[in-house]
């Protein structure tokens, strides 16, 4: 293996590589990240009144981002596999649309920030699917890492959330 940059992330070259995380210390890891599905008011009311065409878009949006999670490292290339201990993950509509919140925890040598990422992407592109019929302007926006806990890094929570 080259020698490595100051980055991780690269070898002595400037070519991405996997970090080794081997002498990182296991800890109990938590990351949590957050979301919104823009919707159109004809939208809005359809998921409150349980009136999606395609049936219950939230319940499908919570299962998919679970999944997500799970699946981050198959869809991030330098993502490392591992053993996640729980993902939680909350939808909730409001008059712009649904705010998306999900928690992943693991216990292992890296963090879960990319992992709640992704539980949040995929649950969004999930309820898109459910209402597109409903509303074709659904738009994703504003994903984005609120805290992370555990580590040698420490605990982080964006200023403001």
């Amino acid at each position: 293996m080259s020698e490595q940059t100051s980055f991780p992330h690269l070898d002595g070259r400037g070519r991405a590589l996997m970090v080794d995380v081997s002498d990182k210390d296991v800890t109990t890891r938590t990351a949590t990240a957050a979301g919104t599905v823009l919707l159109s008011p004809a939208c809005v009311a359809a998921l409150r009144d349980d009136a999606v065409p395609k049936g219950d878009a939230l319940a499908v949006a919570r299962i998919a981002g679970i999944q997500g999670a799970k699946r981050t490292p198959e869809l991030v290339p330098l993502c490392h596999p591992l053993p996640i201990s729980g993902v939680s993950v909350e939808l909730e509509v409001a008059d712009h649309g649904v705010d998306i919140e999900a928690t992943v925890r693991t216990t292992g040598r890296t963090g879960v920030e990319m992992e709640a990422l992704t539980a949040v992407s995929v649950a969004a592109l999930a309820l898109v699917d459910m209402v597109k019929a409903v509303d074709r302007e659904a738009r994703v926006t504003d994903i984005r890492v609120l805290a992370k806990a555990g580590g040698r890094s420490g605990d982080w929570t964006r200023a403001g959330s």
